[in-house]
């Protein structure tokens, strides 16, 4: 399950509206058959991806050529009939009952034959759950809440979603002794995750200093130039330059203000900035970003203040990738 969880944690913010999921298959010899994860909405589901990856490690080469994650549900259905009866899945989310844009995942891992799934957490989604009670109804052996609580700060995001609440996570750049000087801190692979995540964002929070002194964009270039999020530029003083590249993205609004109550229009928001920023948003932050490159640069080291948990770490080329839960917000204690 742990497995699962690295693999999911990748791709955090990415999968906007719907959760970060991750799932491993085992085969009859308690073997590694292959891990995945959920990677984009619209796109085929963590089990789904996964049965897709097991029966092209059989030498199937037909699956790839469907364009759908419905055709290729309903090919494993019609080809793969109980040919996974001894296997095991690992899912760190309940799978789904639901006819959505993909079909049930729940439906086709019994009719897949799977002996044993091993699910995280319950899908806080009634209109998507039910997957366990089904699949206990129909014979298959269920194993719950495995690593759960950790499965939970995964999908935290949606959860809060789903009660029509913002989430909202900070993202911080730095060098690795705690510099962060220089307009480009961290490696193009990290940038353009950022980017990536940046179309899935609602709303982008960013400090009036910062755009008077980087004029930037804050657009979605490096991610194939996709929606760009509005922009929400925190500031006492309104002297911003209308010219700058930020005010010239198309469709999107840009609001110049001294407070963030436009946060609770938007669902999914994220704020780039520093230590100043950090400081004057560190009361109602969910989660924090951050991304450490592996060079030392000279400057002036920023200083945190707060109680961070770290939540998942991983590479990202030359840089560290790490997110962290606020887990006492308002209260102070050295980073």
């Amino acid at each position: 399950m742990r497995l699962c969880l690295n693999e999911a944690w990748r791709y955090q913010a990415l999968t906007y509206p719907n959760p970060p999921v991750g799932s491993l298959i085992l085969d009859k010899n308690e073997k590694i058959v292959t891990i995945t994860a959920h990677k984009k909405a619209a796109k085929a589901h963590a089990e789904l991806q996964a049965c897709i990856e097991a029966v092209k490690s059989f030498g199937d080469k037909k699956i790839d050529k469907l364009s759908s994650p419905s055709l290729k549900h309903n090919y494993l259905l019609q080809t793969y009939k109980n040919r996974f009866k001894g296997y095991t899945i690992f899912i760190t989310l309940e799978p789904c009952m639901h006819e959505g844009k993909t079909p049930s995942c729940a439906l086709l891992l019994k009719a897949l034959g799977f002996s044993k799934i091993i699910i995280g957490t319950d899908d806080p989604n009634k209109s998507a759950s039910g997957g366990k009670e089904f699949l206990d109804n129909k014979g298959v052996k269920v194993v719950m809440n495995v690593l759960k609580n950790e499965c939970d700060k995964l999908i935290f995001p949606f959860k809060k979603w789903q009660n029509h609440e913002s989430f909202i996570f900070f993202k911080l750049a730095k060098h690795q002794n705690g510099t962060i000087s220089g307009k480009e801190v961290s490696s193009k692979s990290s940038r353009t995750l950022v980017h990536k995540i940046r179309e899935k964002i609602d709303l982008l929070i960013i400090g009036g200093d910062t755009v008077r002194a980087d004029r930037p964009v804050l657009d979605t270039r490096l991610a194939d130039g996709g929606r760009s999020p509005d922009v929400l530029i925190y500031t006492s003083k309104d002297d911003i330059d209308r010219d700058i590249p930020l005010f010239k993205v198309k469709n999107r609004k840009v609001f110049i203000e001294n407070d963030f109550d436009k946060i609770h229009n938007y669902n999914h928001v994220m704020i780039e900035g520093g230590e100043g920023m950090f400081h004057h948003t560190k009361d109602f932050v969910d989660y924090y970003l951050f991304f450490t490159s592996d060079n030392f640069k000279p400057g002036k080291k920023i200083n945190l203040n707060a109680n961070l948990k770290s939540l998942h770490c991983f590479k990202n080329c030359s840089d560290t990738i790490e997110w962290f839960e606020n887990i006492s917000k308002g209260e102070s204690k050295c980073l």
